[in-house]
């Protein structure tokens, strides 16, 4: 019989997520209870056992992190960071179960198949990162500061998401900002306009708005939010990982964290930062000279440019020097169209179909699509890309449910903050990535063993996937057949070919702002500083060749120091392979089936069924290497 979706709620989603995580948590009980019974079973029966318990706790996470950062009734929303932290102590408790350690412990790896001899190893390696082998006072302090920091990770994101600040202007100021944009912003009972630091907001006014003080004050508020209480939970943060990664044996939080990736080590992460950091360098200070340059014309006093100025003197070299008007471009991109159009092009690139789901959400704005292959429904996707209240604030893949063969669909959700109206190309790139993710977690859910589902490849390889889908977003004739201007006139291939001249202009500052937020997430955890706002300013001077404002604490919102940690690094590490899968591609067939086919299959489809240089050599053909990167960042 075909596998059915989640069947949500159409009212009452507190009763929902109550009984789902409840429900999800008592099966991963009694299948502890189960392997821990005494009875006598194979290795592969003790892991078809496993298995069910890690669907079902699997199940009880996703879904409560998603509800947590996306449904709009603030106490569904607080009943699911409860499930959330019940879920998360459960599975400490089951990690640092001794009597179960033994049942695992004991299993003879040579009955078994590679990939379940693979999940065996996963799991010995999972049991002792939770110190089932140390004393149970050391276990119950991790135990300890495993919950511990779920609650801080988790009330770090909620003063991020919910401390939405603003400014009040006259109407004069915003000079610069598109016509949409003004009718979207009227004038109070006050005679001002309110500019908020949600991204609909801010990214326009940051990158059109002439007035030079307003941007500085907007980007001020920008970069203080969750300020001043999530600099209290950061060192706590900070320690307590700390603490874990040195009572588990390891001599900093950053080697715990790189030993289930790649990179391997902490100290690797710290020499990429500085290889990619020195291979930007001349690309990167020239880049800022060129902002300095143009902001002199306006005003000879400015000495140097601040990330109040770089958005905006950046637009205005590329249309200055590249002819490529970013108010302009946006004619091309609204947002029904390009949604369509990511859909049609993926579709076609990957061979599926999406048909929309009359399915119940959290909120209206959700549009659901069941994904079909060869005519057969392998998962359902929900888009929910517009801002509201009490949402998310940035762009992510969330797991509604992680796919298991023969158990469950996977479904995922796509979270983003983007207009109704007309998109900046930038926020079309951005869904294309995010839309990589969604992806990942469909084609790879197809799989045996839940934790090899998705994408559950190691952490510094899955923005990979993502980062080569933008590629799509750059081809002419791909845009032609989605963006399109009101009259229906598609897109110019002389212009696409400005843009992507104009957005290569100035990759050199791009990287090394990425390297500085490597280095922060890195060097924050690495050094643990008892000033963060000093430790930012001193990385910010040796890594961004773009000033960082005074008085302002980036740190405090810097969403990717919970869910990355130190490893923000990923994200370039990443890129140094997506460019390097991509040049299997011929840039004049995007669709190619040959080279698209075995992507999906052998990147895509395997999920974390391989080591991720597995993965990438299966496909290449060959081990990746930083040539395909070193061109690109060379401008050849």
């Amino acid at each position: 019989m075909p596998l059915e979706p989640l069947a949500l709620p159409t009212a009452d989603w507190k009763s929902f997520v109550e009984d789902r995580a409840t429900a999800s948590l008592s099966t991963a009980r009694d299948v502890i209870a189960q392997l821990k019974d005494g009875t006598g079973r194979t290795a592969l029966e003790t892991l078809e056992l496993w298995n069910i318990g890690e669907t079902a706790t699997a199940n009880a996470a996703s879904f409560t992190e998603l509800l947590s950062e996306v449904h709009p009734d603030a106490e569904v929303r607080k009943i699911a960071e409860e499930k959330m932290q019940d879920a998360a102590a459960s599975v400490t408790a089951r990690d640092q179960d001794r009597d179960l350690y033994e049942v695992f412990a004991a299993l003879d790896a040579s009955e078994l198949d590679a990939d379940a001899a693979r999940l065996l190893e996963k799991v010995l390696l999972d049991f002792r990162r939770s110190g089932v082998d140390r004393d149970e006072t050391t276990r119950q302090r991790l135990a300890d500061i495993a919950a511990r920091l779920t609650v801080i990770e988790q009330n770090f994101s909620r003063n991020v998401r919910d401390d939405v600040r603003s400014i009040r202007i006259s109407p004069d100021r915003l000079d610069g900002l598109p016509d949409d944009f003004r009718e979207a912003h009227p004038a109070g009972d006050d005679g001002l306009v309110e500019i908020t630091t949600d991204y609909p907001d801010f990214r326009p006014f940051r990158a059109y708005a002439h007035d030079r003080a307003a941007r500085e004050d907007i980007a001020r508020a920008y970069n203080s939010r969750g300020w001043p209480a999530n600099d209290a939970l950061l060192h706590e943060l900070l320690d307590l990982r700390t603490e874990q990664a040195k009572t588990l044996g390891y001599d900093s939080w950053p080697d715990f964290d790189a030993e289930l990736k790649m990179i391997g080590t902490g100290d690797a992460i710290a020499e990429f930062i500085d290889r990619i950091s020195d291979l930007s360098a001349d690309r990167a200070h020239a880049d800022a000279a060129a902002l300095l340059t143009r902001a002199q014309q306006d005003d000879p006093t400015i000495a140097s440019i601040t990330t109040a100025d770089s958005d905006y003197y950046g637009e205005l070299i590329r249309r200055e020097q590249y002819d490529v008007d970013a108010q302009a471009v946006r004619q091309y991109f609204d947002f029904s169209r390009v949604r369509e159009g990511l859909l049609s092009v993926t579709g076609r690139l990957f061979g599926l179909e999406y048909r929309e789901a009359d399915a119940p959400s959290w909120d209206a704005d959700v549009t659901s699509y069941d994904v079909l292959q060869g005519g057969e429904r392998i998962g359902r996707i929900h888009l929910d890309l517009h801002p509201r209240g009490g949402k998310y604030k940035h762009a992510a893949q969330f797991d509604l449910v992680k796919g298991v063969r023969g158990a469950q669909l996977p479904e995922g959700v796509l979270v983003c903050n983007f207009p109704r109206g007309l998109m900046e190309h930038e926020q079309v790139k951005t869904l294309f990535h995010e839309f990589g993710h969604l992806l990942h977690h469909v084609l790879g859910g197809d799989q045996m063993w839940a934790r090899f589902s998705g994408v559950a490849t190691e952490w510094d390889f899955v923005e990979a996937p993502s980062q080569m889908l933008e590629e799509w977003a750059w081809d002419a004739e791909i845009l032609r057949t989605f963006a399109v201007d009101a009259e229906g006139n598609p897109i110019p291939a002389d212009l696409v070919a400005r843009m992507r001249e104009a957005a290569d202009s100035d990759r050199g500052r791009w990287v090394r702002t990425q390297i500085f937020y490597a280095a922060v997430s890195y060097r924050l955890h690495q050094d643990r500083p008892a000033d963060h706002d000093a430790a930012i300013a001193e990385l910010s001077a040796r890594y961004a060749v773009i000033a960082g404002l005074d008085d302002t604490h980036m740190q405090a919102a810097f969403g990717h120091l919970t869910g990355y940690s130190s490893a923000y690094y990923t994200y370039m590490w990443s890129l140094v392979i997506a460019k390097d899968m991509f040049s299997a591609f011929d840039s004049s067939d995007m669709f190619a089936a040959d080279v698209a086919d075995r992507y999906r299959d052998e990147i895509l489809a395997r999920g974390g069924a391989a080591d991720a240089a597995e993965l990438v050599s299966s496909f290449l053909g060959r081990e990746y290497s930083f040539d395909a990167f070193g061109k690109w960042l060379a401008g050849s």
